[in-house]
C-alpha cells in the first residue's frame, strides 16, 4: 500500500489518520502482513486527471516499479456546472495503456469495488446484480463518519473505521 503523502484538498483525511487505518487494515488481517508492504509516495494529489494517472505511474517506475495497479478513476474529477463525473471508471487504465513511455510497466487495472448489500462485505460489482450494490462515496463516507453512524458490516475494518470516526468526531467539536 503507498498512499499519497503530499498536499490534497482541505476537506481529505490527513496522512496520519490514514496511516492508521492503513495500519489498523493490516492488523486486522484484512491484508496479510506477512507480504504487505505499507510506504508513503510523497506527491501531492493535483486533482489533475489522466495527466496525473501518467505521473503516479511515470514516478513509480522511476523507483524501480514494474507492475502498477491504477486506481479506478482519476481521482474522481466533476464537471463544475453538472456534478457529471469527466472520466469513466476505466479512463486510467485506458490512458496508461497508450501513453509513450510506459511499455516496460505491467498496468493492472483495479476493478470496480462496491458494498455487496447481501454478501455483507467489500466485493467487485457485477452489473447483473447492480440493485444489490452500494456505491459508498468518500462524500457519504465523511459524512457518516462526522454523524457518529456507523457504515455497513464489511465495508471496513472496524478498527480503521473508529479511527476514522474519532478524527471527524474530534474536528466537528471544534
Amino acid at each position: 500500500m503507498i498512499p499519497i503523502g503530499g498536499w490534497t484538498k482541505d476537506d481529505d483525511v490527513p496522512l496520519s489518520v490514514r496511516m492508521r487505518q492503513h495500519e489498523a487494515v493490516i492488523a486486522e488481517g484484512v491484508l496479510d502482513p506477512s507480504w504487505t508492504v505499507l510506504s508513503i509516495f510523497p506527491s501531492p494529489m493535483l486533482y489533475a486527471g489522466p495527466t496525473e494517472v501518467q505521473w503516479h505511474a511515470r514516478a513509480r517506475i522511476a523507483a524501480g516499479v514494474h507492475t502498477y495497479i491504477v486506481g479506478r478513476d482519476p481521482a474522481g474529477i466533476q464537471h463544475p456546472d453538472t456534478g457529471d463525473f469527466l472520466y469513466e471508471p476505466t479512463h486510467g487504465a485506458k490512458v496508461l495503456s497508450m501513453a509513450p513511455g510506459l511499455s516496460q510497466l505491467h498496468i493492472l487495472p483495479f476493478r470496480v469495488a462496491a458494498y455487496d448489500k447481501k454478501a455483507g462485505k467489500m466485493a467487485f460489482f457485477d452489473p447483473s446484480r447492480k440493485e444489490d450494490f452500494d456505491f459508498i462515496s468518500g462524500t457519504r463516507m465523511r459524512k457518516l463518519a462526522r454523524e457518529g453512524a456507523t457504515p455497513p458490516d464489511g465495508f471496513m475494518a472496524p478498527t480503521a473505521w473508529k479511527i476514522l470516526a474519532d478524527y471527524y468526531q474530534s474536528i466537528a467539536k471544534k
